[in-house]
This record gives structure tokens, C-alpha cells and sequence, in this order.
């Protein structure tokens, strides 16, 4: 048994599956056995970069035109740094660097460069609160995402007068696993917290269970926002919760709250 770290919430014995890709999987797994937590990692999403296409390299190519570079996720970052650092020996002056959320932030930022995100939240939404995206009239925006990502940034910056361009470098998909695995983390195991931090992640674990057989509509789920919490509750799920933030110890305090019947994080209510 592992004894808890001082600086974590005591979790001894308690079950969490994780869903997230690696390596942020990974990640999250040390941080709940740190606090004593029994952990099980069942990836519901995975990425893989797409081939280069003449569009993206183009794209990349004329980067210095862009005024706005927005990355929506740590991997989308990790990414477009790949890109720039294969066409480009110094990364261009006078680009704003946005980053949705702290992790992306913090990728872009060990590149060395200086990145703008939410004082709090984060969310598209919260990043499109920002005031140097207020106005972005004529304007050119890169946005670095995924194959199939949610429009709104696209959209709303799009309707303030920008010249938006997205930047696809990588597929999402749902892992294939063996109705034995599945059995093992959804039965044997048997959760009481299941960590799905993404709408599709969220979707492949409803699908999944549907599949399956197996009903965890009862857990603890923690999820990364309020409009996922809605569909986790049109879903079934009872207890679906939005941590305090998407930082790996913010997401053990806040289980660690909520398993032990104190304020952690936003519990959603039917």
C-alpha cells in the first residue's frame, strides 16, 4: 500500500480510472497514488499527427503573417512546435501566443515564449474573453487544433472581423480494447471516480458502458466543464463535477472533497 504524500489529500484505498491519453494519463495516475489512491488508466480518447499536407506546410511557412496563434490543448501545442521548428530556425517576433487553459500554456511557454490565457477558467470561452481578441478586425488568426474540433473559437473570432485560419495536425480516436480489459477497469476494478476531461472522452465512456454492459452512472465522474456536466447528466450520470481547475493536483483535491463530503470544486445538481 502506498502511504500518502504529505502535500495530497489522504485517498487511501479509494478507486479512480482514468480516461485521459497519455502522457497526461500518466501524469494524473502519479498524482492520485500519491495521495493513496488506487488508480487503473483506460484511455477513451488518443491522438496521432496527421500527415503534412501542402496546405499545412504553407500555412506554417507564412506564420510571421499571423497576429493571433492560438493552441486549444497541450498536445496541439506540442505539435505546432514541431511544425515551426521543422521550417523555421527562430520563431518570428510580434506573434500573440493563446493558450486555452494552463497545461497548453505552460508547453508554449518552455519554448520560451511569452503566452496569454484566462486569468480564470479554461475554456474557449473564458480565452475568448480575452480583451486583445476583442476587436481582431482584419486581423489574421492561426488556430492549431485537432482534425475535428469544437468552431466556436473559429466562429466567434470570424464574427469580430478576423481572418481565421485553422491548423489541423492531429486525429482524435477511441482506442480498441478487448471486452477483458474492459471488464477488468470497469468491473473488476469497479471505480468510484472516473476522470473523463473532454466531451468526446465523455461520449466514448457513455458508448463504452452502453457496449458493455457495465453501469457507472452512479460515480463520482470529474469533468472539465459545465457544458460536458450537462451532457454527462442528459447522459445518466448522477454526480458528473467540474474540478477548480485542470491541474493534476487541483483535480485530487477537489475527489478528495467531494468522496469526503466537503466544497470541492463546482458538484453539478440536477
Amino acid at each position: 500500500m502506498v502511504t500518502p504524500h504529505a502535500d495530497y489529500p489522504d485517498l487511501t484505498g479509494r478507486r479512480v480510472l482514468i480516461c485521459r491519453p497519455e502522457p497526461e494519463a500518466g501524469r494524473l495516475a502519479r498524482a492520485f497514488e500519491s495521495a493513496g489512491a488506487e488508480v487503473r488508466v483506460l484511455p477513451l480518447i488518443d491522438r496521432e499527427p496527421l500527415p503534412e499536407t501542402p496546405e499545412n506546410r504553407t500555412t506554417v511557412l507564412n506564420l510571421d503573417q499571423f497576429t493571433h496563434v492560438i493552441a486549444v490543448s497541450p498536445y496541439a501545442a506540442r505539435r505546432l512546435l514541431e511544425e515551426i521548428d521543422t521550417w523555421w530556425p527562430q520563431i518570428p517576433m510580434g506573434i500573440r501566443w493563446y493558450a486555452v487553459g494552463a497545461g497548453t500554456a505552460a508547453v508554449l511557454a518552455g519554448h520560451g515564449l511569452s503566452v496569454r490565457r484566462p486569468a480564470s477558467g479554461w475554456t474557449s470561452e473564458a480565452l475568448l474573453e480575452l480583451p486583445s481578441l476583442a476587436r481582431p478586425n482584419g486581423e489574421q488568426v492561426l488556430i492549431a487544433r485537432g482534425e475535428d474540433g469544437r468552431e466556436l473559437i473559429r466562429q466567434t473570432l470570424e464574427s469580430r472581423g478576423a481572418r481565421v485560419t485553422v491548423l489541423p495536425l492531429y486525429r482524435r480516436f477511441c482506442p480498441d480494447y478487448s471486452q477483458e480489459e474492459v471488464n477488468l477497469a470497469l468491473g473488476q476494478f469497479a471505480p468510484e471516480v472516473i476522470v473523463a476531461l473532454s466531451g468526446e472522452t465523455l461520449n466514448n465512456l457513455i458508448a463504452l458502458c452502453a457496449k458493455s454492459g457495465h453501469n457507472l452512472y452512479d460515480r463520482l465522474l470529474i469533468v472539465p466543464a459545465e457544458r460536458v456536466a450537462q451532457t454527462a447528466r442528459e447522459a445518466g450520470f448522477e454526480r458528473p463535477c467540474v474540478p477548480g481547475s485542470l491541474a493534476d493536483n487541483d483535480i485530487v483535491a477537489t475527489v478528495a472533497a467531494q468522496l469526503y463530503g466537503r466544497n470541492g470544486g463546482a458538484a453539478n445538481k440536477t
